[in-house]
């Protein structure tokens, strides 16, 4: 046995499931391979983690770092400094998303008040009105998945995972996440995902340190017009939506909006401010018995098993022209009615922190680019697209938020589901012929796509399988046009086009970064000045 004087050593294994449950178990198998004492090792900690299920016998690749014959000194992650800025120059920042949330800190950190004003409620009492979507079938049109602190995040799963690491730095953001209530295990996990059981209270947390560094969140106040001075934009002119009254923030502006916020861009096309049409992605949600997943995924006929997470896939192909993938998979999760307004149906997908739900979904969707549906030169066009499949899926849902459904394999043969399985769906499924229905251009590329899926899969394509429409939402419509340089748009200096609403991110991290960003592009413009 050997002894070993204080270290700190990293070291990269590749274990079994059982070996990588906990860190006494990562400590044991580390000193058995190595011939040391156990009890030299005081604390393991998990740098990175990923699952290895390309062959039948699973492996967990770790990344640790050792504590032998010591503790740890320092913690987990990187704390942020935030001064108090109530007497700073001010910044109004449009929505509380999450590009408006990081846009709100950094602005923090660089010396700047953000002046927050969100048009949705605060992320407890969004609850109260996404609860009423199931319970009498009504779609608050300013407070609902999409609307409201948090932005379309904050209840829909909270999943961590970009591909946007030239974009900006990713690991600042798990860290302000995990300093404001997060788990750790976001940091080391190749897949981060907080949960939407734990997502609210993090965003909560972060709301309060904007208002203790002396910055300013209203809710229920959404943004009716741009003020602009010379060419610049001074402010907004926004309304109280409780109150009804006017009222007005000076400041240049962070326009993070989100991706639902169609006024937005209806406002910007009659102002004759530019933007452009953006390809988006259309399709379904697609849910399978999870169980039925995590036994693909992990070739065994158990499933997963004690020591394993929920299985995940990611499918990707091309048909006809078209990418056809999946998007935003939710293991153990739900299907959740995502709509803002009312007679249109959208679906979206979450999971809990756990992610222990009988159920696991993904949106299964088909490009479509704006010469795919009208002149792209039309800034609107592919949003009317997007508003026409909405309106059809909620006429198929006998106009209620009863989503059309249909089983997969019974799509894929062009046959009418005599019955559904048992959803997730909590307003409920009525059988529809979505082959049909949809759009020829996404139904067809969709049955294509999936007998690809399946020939890979063995399995996945079966009618166990329930295809629910519609998923619309996966990005903006619309690019708000900005300077590659400045942020600034193309016309307007002083505002700041940010995040998934600007069509310049696509999802939780992503448009985080791009907050951090134009955040920083705003203090330069600022000190210019």
């Amino acid at each position: 046995m050997c002894y070993l004087c204080s270290m700190i050593q990293e070291c990269q294994i590749r274990v079994l499931p059982q070996q990588a449950a906990s860190e006494e178990a990562i400590a044991a198998y580390i000193a058995r391979e190595k011939g040391w004492d156990v009890r030299t090792i005081n604390h393991v900690r998990v740098l990175k983690r990923s699952i290895d299920a390309r062959q039948r016998t699973i492996f967990v690749n770790l990344k640790v770092r050792l504590y032998i014959n010591e503790l740890p000194q320092d913690d987990m992650f990187v704390h942020t400094e935030y001064p108090f800025v109530g007497d700073k120059p001010q910044v109004v920042v449009v929505g509380e998303g999450p590009a408006g949330l990081f846009a709100s800190l950094r602005l923090i950190e660089l010396g700047f008040c953000p002046i927050v004003i969100e048009r949705g409620k605060n992320v407890r009492d969004r609850k109260k009105d996404l609860s009423l979507i199931t319970k009498v079938q009504r779609v608050d049109a300013e407070s609902n998945y999409c609307f409201g602190e948090g932005g379309a995040g904050a209840y829909s799963d909270g999943k961590l995972y970009t591909r946007s690491k030239k974009r900006g730095n990713v690991e600042k953001i798990l860290n302000v996440f995990c300093q404001h209530g997060a788990s750790t295990s976001i940091l080391s996990d190749v897949h981060p995902h907080i949960g939407t059981d734990k997502l609210p209270r993090v965003i909560e947390n972060m709301r309060n340190t904007i208002i203790a560094s002396g910055g300013q969140v209203h809710f229920q106040t959404k943004m009716m017009g741009l003020l602009v001075s010379d060419g610049s934009v001074v402010g907004v002119e926004a309304l109280d939506l409780t109150s009804q009254a006017e009222e007005t923030f000076m400041g240049p502006v962070i326009l993070a909006t989100g991706h639902s916020a169609r006024d937005i861009y209806r406002y910007f096309a009659q102002a004759g401010i530019p933007i452009e049409a953006k390809g988006i992605a259309v399709g379904v949600r697609l849910e399978h018995p999870s169980q039925l997943i995590d036994q693909i995924q992990y070739h065994n006929r158990e499933g997963r098993g004690r020591h394993l997470p929920a299985a995940e896939y990611a499918f990707v192909t091309q048909v006809d022209g078209r990418g056809v993938y999946s998007f935003c998979m939710c293991p153990g999760g739900f299907v959740i009615p995502a709509a803002t307004d009312k007679e249109q149906i959208v679906v979206n997908g979450m999971s809990p922190s756990n992610r222990g739900t009988a159920w696991s979904n993904s949106g299964m969707v088909v490009e479509i680019h704006p010469e795919d549906v009208g002149a792209p030169s039309d800034p609107l066009s592919v949003m009317r697209f997007q508003e026409k499949v909405e309106k059809d899926c909620w006429l198929n849902g006998n106009m209620r938020q009863t989503a059309p459904a249909q089983r997969m394999a019974d799509f894929v043969n062009g046959r009418l589901s005599a019955d559904l399985p048992k959803s997730s769906y909590a307003p409920g499924l009525i059988a529809s012929p979505l082959h049909f229905w949809l759009p020829k251009m996404v139904a067809g590329r969709l049955q294509k796509g999936f007998l690809d899926f399946g020939r890979r899969s063995h399995g996945f394509l079966t009618n166990e399988a329930v295809l629910i429409a519609t998923e619309t939402r996966t990005s903006s419509p619309v690019r708000i046009v900005r300077d590659r340089e400045s942020l600034q748009h193309v016309t307007l200096q002083g505002l700041f086009p940010c995040g998934e609403g600007a069509g310049y991110a696509g999802g939780i991290v992503s448009a985080g970064i791009d907050g951090e960003r134009c955040a920083e592009a705003c203090s330069l413009y600022l000190r210019s000045r």
